[in-house]
C-alpha cells in the first residue's frame, strides 16, 4: 500500500505552488463560506488551472446543494469531491451518480 499525500485548504498561488513542488498527490480547495480558506469560483478557476495535471484536485464542501456542486465541478473540474457535512448515504450516492466523481466522506 502506498501513501497518498493531500494538502488541503490551499487558497493562494504561492501555497498551491509549494504543495505542488513538494510533490503532493492531491491538492484540496475549500468551498464553505464560513471557512477562512473558502474560495470563490473565480479563485478556484485560477488555482485549478495552475495545477495543470501535476496533482489530483479535490473540492471540499459542507452540505452543498446540487447547484453549488454543479458550479464547483464546472469551474474547478475536480478529480474528487470531499464531503464534510451531514450528507446521508443516499445523498452521497446521488452526488456520485449525478456528478460522476468519486466521493470522500469525512
Amino acid at each position: 500500500m502506498s501513501l497518498i499525500v493531500k494538502i488541503c485548504g490551499l487558497s493562494t498561488p504561492a501555497t498551491l505552488d509549494v504543495a505542488l513542488e513538494a510533490g503532493a498527490d492531491m491538492v484540496g480547495f475549500v468551498f464553505f463560506p464560513p471557512s477562512p480558506r473558502h474560495l470563490d469560483l473565480a479563485q478556484a478557476r485560477e488555482l485549478g488551472a495552475r495545477v495543470r495535471g501535476r496533482a489530483g484536485k479535490v473540492a471540499l464542501t459542507v452540505d452543498a446543494d446540487d447547484a453549488t456542486l454543479g458550479n464547483i465541478v464546472e469551474t474547478l473540474r475536480p478529480d474528487l469531491l470531499q464531503l464534510h457535512g451531514k450528507e446521508s448515504v443516499a445523498r452521497i450516492r446521488d452526488i456520485k451518480q449525478k456528478f460522476g466523481l468519486p466521493v470522500m466522506k469525512a
